[in-house]
């Protein structure tokens, strides 16, 4: 196994979004009023994996639409994110070269190569990326998240179709029973990666489990929790559909960064973190 954590350029937020905790509003949270000079940058990471079954990647970032020239662009960002009220919340900077499909075709990966693109959610600066890779094989997120979007009116203004738009998105039930509330995916049916439901920050978010032969593992939390210390010191974020399932959520990745077996916990916007890869 292979899990390359590459970067796909910075998020700007209201510093309460990753770690507002249990009493912040979302309006709040959400720094429609937040200054740029006030703002959080936190990275935002994705994962490129090479296991025996093939190539995945896990979410897709910023697109190179969000920053053409490389650098802050108020008006591209508006474009991209679909609505003025999105860019507010969600500022983006791409630096060239960092794009997903950027980055993979200097490895040498197409996107028609990839085996599986997995999306943990649907929260733009997870999927904005996504129609680079629309020649990938499978696309695939959980029924649940996108169920609860359609349904839900909030879902609808916080997740926009735009973003994947002329994409085959395959939806995918629970076939197993790990994780927080009992509701996982098992990609190939062997536990060498498994899509773990997370709810909390969203209905259907999804960690994803990379287990090696000897039963260690890697444990992509992806947005369960924005850094180490969002589980270990039970922080949730500001913006959350659920606290009690999230609190849920995150003592469970606690329990499992405490596994002898864990190599290694990662969440999407930690700042501790830097591109590298994990190897087992």
């Amino acid at each position: 196994m292979k899990i390359h954590i590459l970067q796909t350029g910075t998020v700007g937020v209201s510093p309460l979004l990753p770690f507002g905790g249990d009493n912040v509003s979302t309006a709040k949270a959400s720094g429609i009023f937040t200054r740029k000079k006030d703002r959080l940058w936190l990275p935002v990471f994705i994962y490129y994996i090479e296991t025996p079954h093939g190539k995945l990647l896990v979410d897709t970032g910023w697109r190179r639409e969000m920053s053409p020239k490389g650098v802050f662009d108020r008006k591209a960002q508006i474009k991209e994110l679909v609505t003025p009220m999105l860019y507010r919340i969600n500022y983006g900077v791409l630096p060239l070269g960092q794009a997903a499909d950027e980055q993979l075709a200097e490895m040498g990966v197409r996107p028609e190569d990839l085996d599986h693109v997995l999306i943990s959610h649907l929260d733009c600066d997870h999927v904005c990326g996504l129609r680079a890779f629309k020649n990938a094989k499978n696309i695939m997120v959980s029924k649940k998240d996108l169920d609860h979007i359609r349904a839900n009116r909030t879902g609808r203004v916080r997740f926009r179709p735009e973003w994947w738009e002329g994409v085959d998105l395959k939806t995918f039930d629970w076939n197993g029973t790990e994780g927080p509330v009992g509701c996982s995916y098992d990609v190939f049916g062997d536990g060498s990666v498994v899509m773990i439901n997370i709810p909390g920050h969203s209905a259907g978010l999804c960690a994803i489990k990379v287990t090696g032969e000897d039963g260690r593992f890697v444990l992509i939390a992806t947005d369960g929790g924005y850094a180490r210390k969002s589980w270990e010191q039970m922080i949730t974020s500001g913006i959350s559909e659920d606290k009690e399932l999230q609190r849920k959520s995150l003592a469970w990745i606690r329990e499992q960064s405490e596994n002898p077996d864990c190599i290694a916990v990662l969440a999407s916007h930690d700042t501790e973190v830097t591109p590298h890869t994990i190897e087992f």
